[in-house]
């Protein structure tokens, strides 16, 4: 298949490019014991691909607390929620890029197609910067500026808007439920990591399952249905 018939290709950030997930989970963890909610790594899939003040509204329902406080102070706990996991951030290296990403970079761009970055993180460039990859995506979608999160489409479409890509010519890489509904909600290829993304169009294991060969041949497949 020539490359042509792939516009760009769209990576979340945690769980896909980095487990940076779990330091997310870590933060809120310790946010939630603060606040005497027990959160585990169950609830945790609850969180994934939401973002911090969305997160932040699903612990306190969780402990029966969402109306115990004003806006002010559910911000104030989201950024210490962050500087929680800023702390944890410190400790990410090139060495903690997931197996397979960079050869599947490498084999996307030896095609010239574009590579864009939807992560809800607000911190992505500073994870980007961690692990070396700060120069290697065309376009990284600013959290901040992004209204609606997943599974609202908006964040994808904003990727493939800016790298100039017809969605339904684009592929979306994502580790979780919010994120595949994100991707299919924009109608793109959706490609989910992990063994309960039933909806994605085409599924793995793991990160180092992603061979770009094989990808192709499934939205080849999809884009022929």
């Amino acid at each position: 298949m020539e490359e042509k018939f792939i516009d760009a290709v769209v990576f979340d950030l945690d769980g896909v490019i980095t487990d940076s997930a779990h330091y997310h989970f870590l933060a809120w963890r310790e946010l939630a014991r603060e606040l005497g909610i027990s959160i585990n790594e169950v609830f945790n899939e609850r969180l994934k691909g939401v973002s911090r003040m969305d997160s932040l509204e699903l612990i306190l329902q969780e402990g029966n607390l969402q109306n115990d406080f004003t806006l002010s102070e559910k911000a104030t706990m989201a950024e210490k929620k962050n500087l929680h996991y800023c702390e944890f951030l410190k400790k990410l290296t090139p060495q903690d890029i997931m197996p397979g990403i960079l050869e599947l970079i490498t084999n996307i761009k030896i095609e010239g197609i574009s590579i864009g970055l939807a992560s809800v993180s607000r911190n992505a460039s500073t994870v980007l910067k961690a692990l070396k990859l700060e120069d290697t995506f065309d376009y990284v979608v600013d959290a901040a500026k992004v209204k609606k999160s997943k599974p609202d489409p908006e964040i994808f479409l904003t990727a493939c808007k800016q790298l100039d890509a017809n969605p339904k010519r684009t592929i979306g890489i994502e580790d979780a439920s919010a994120g595949i509904d994100s991707i299919k909600a924009s109608e793109m290829f959706a490609v989910g990591v992990g063994n309960t993304l039933n909806k994605a169009d085409y599924k793995v294991h793991s990160t180092k399952e992603l061979q770009w060969e094989l990808i192709k041949a499934e939205y080849k497949k999809w884009i022929e249905r």
